[in-house]
């Protein structure tokens, strides 16, 4: 064998023992739980701001998209005078604080299909902090 061959396939062993230590390096943190966070209210009205464009936390007054009272609690796809998409309507989720958190980081991987054109929170203070927020609104 030459010593060339002999290079590479050393090369190539070290190469297979440091890919998944360099994997993991580069894999984003995950977040962390919903329970581990404390929503501040007043921080999530301001956030909330963002939101607003398409939302308001009125009972019974929907925009671009539903009203966001009472959200805590309820099933997707069912505010009355809404028409949201086929995808929301057969979701089957009840929108708890922690989906909310989940569905808040990535609207469209959550719900593949929906019409929501929000990309989303990435940090989870923030979408703790908007949760603390519209938890107000019974």
């Amino acid at each position: 064998m030459s010593k060339l061959v002999r290079m590479l396939l050393v090369s190539a062993g070290a190469l297979a023992v440091a890919a998944p230590a360099l994997a993991q390096a580069a894999a984003p943190a995950a977040a962390p739980p919903y329970a581990t966070l404390k929503g501040n209210p007043a921080a999530g009205e301001k956030v909330f701001a963002q939101c607003r464009a398409c939302h308001v936390t009125d009972k019974g007054v929907n925009r671009v998209g539903p009203s966001l009272h009472g959200v805590i609690g309820r099933k997707s796809g069912s505010v009355p005078g809404f028409k949201y998409s086929k995808a929301n309507q057969s979701a089957n989720v009840v929108w708890t604080e922690e989906t909310l958190y989940r569905y808040l980081e990535n609207p469209r991987k959550f719900i593949p299909g929906t019409t929501m054109a929000f990309a989303g929170l990435r940090q989870p203070q923030q979408r703790a902090d908007v949760i603390a927020y519209l938890r107000q609104f019974k």
